[in-house]
């Protein structure tokens, strides 16, 4: 049976788009993917989510959306779509050993953050090892904290850190920033910014959180470590969308490309909302507001159909 909507992924964009199209009575199908509730599944505690006076977890509050999703009708299957055919109507998509057809589809796949794949960095996420400056930059109040990217992104979280943090260390790989030059001068004249140049980091350090991380310099060979609370990794995101190359039209970055306005992509019947289609915010927040769009674009999308 083809179903009305399928929403794919099931971030903060996945399930608010999910819980207006259940209450439009769409009966939406989620179908989950690998990394199930997106990327506030690595954050420990959100302050900035409207609603929550004392913080929630990331996981518990992609629980919550989940279950208020699910209350008015949401079905979810935990699986993952390997590929799409959006070429045909109704729409195909395809997880390892089922086929599912839909009149409509919501791409919600979000964005992964670029890790540096060191030993220890893995495993303490979310105990000092963060990806989300604007996320998690509270919690290190009046810390030291590790900044690894040279630039733009890099620059500005560095400079939002330097808010809460007593010391912003900025390790660069190179001996110059790729950031634009307006980006770097702020950096630069910002007091409590630090710049350790030709800085590979080889190993984040701790047990139960991490406090510090052991580094090379490219130039010197030398190896040295250096004490910290927090690391932020801001080496650029890498959109969820492999599986729709050649489907839908994507950015130069991988993005997913929408019209202005809306969350409509260049085929009718599907849109896209959250992080997949957002290189600027990358909030759970407008994520979850652009999740409510594409709802309501799917329901009137389909409405005008029949």
């Amino acid at each position: 049976m083809t179903n009305q909507l399928i929403i794919v992924g099931s971030g903060p964009a996945g399930w608010t788009a999910a819980l207006y199209a259940a209450r439009a009575t769409l009966k939406p199908l989620v179908i989950e993917g690998i990394d199930a509730g997106g990327q506030l599944m690595l954050t420990t505690e959100v302050e900035n989510y409207p609603g929550f006076i004392q913080g929630i977890q990331g996981p518990d509050l992609m629980q919550i959306f989940k279950k208020q999703a699910m209350r008015f009708g949401a079905e979810v299957v935990s699986e993952y779509v390997t590929r799409v055919d959006f070429s045909k109507r109704p729409f195909e998509l395809y997880t390892t050993d089922k086929m599912f057809t839909a009149d409509s589809v919501i791409v919600a796949t979000g964005a992964s953050a670029m890790w540096l794949g060191v030993p220890g960095e893995a495993r303490l996420k979310g105990r000092g090892v963060s990806a989300c400056a604007t996320c998690d930059g509270f919690l290190f109040k009046d810390k030291q904290v590790l900044v690894v990217g040279g630039g733009d992104a890099a620059m500005e979280e560095a400079n939002f850190l330097t808010h809460f943090a007593m010391k912003v260390i900025v390790l660069v790989r190179k001996d110059v920033l790729k950031a634009s030059k307006i980006m770097q001068e702020r950096a630069m004249k910002n007091p409590k910014i630090e710049f350790v140049w030709n800085t590979e980091v080889q190993e984040v350090l701790g047990q139960e959180k991490m406090t510090g991380v052991r580094v090379l310099n490219n130039k010197t060979n030398e190896i040295s470590e250096i004490s910290a609370d927090g690391l932020f990794v801001v080496i650029g995101h890498k959109p969820n969308t492999e599986i729709f190359i050649g489907q839908i039209e994507l950015d130069q970055k991988g993005y997913v490309v929408t019209k202005s306005g809306s969350t409509k992509t260049n085929i009718e019947g599907v849109f896209a909302a959250g992080d997949v289609a957002d290189h600027i915010y990358r909030q759970a927040v407008t994520a979850a507001g652009t999740g409510c769009m594409s709802a309501l674009d799917a329901e009137r999308w389909l409405a005008n159909r029949k």
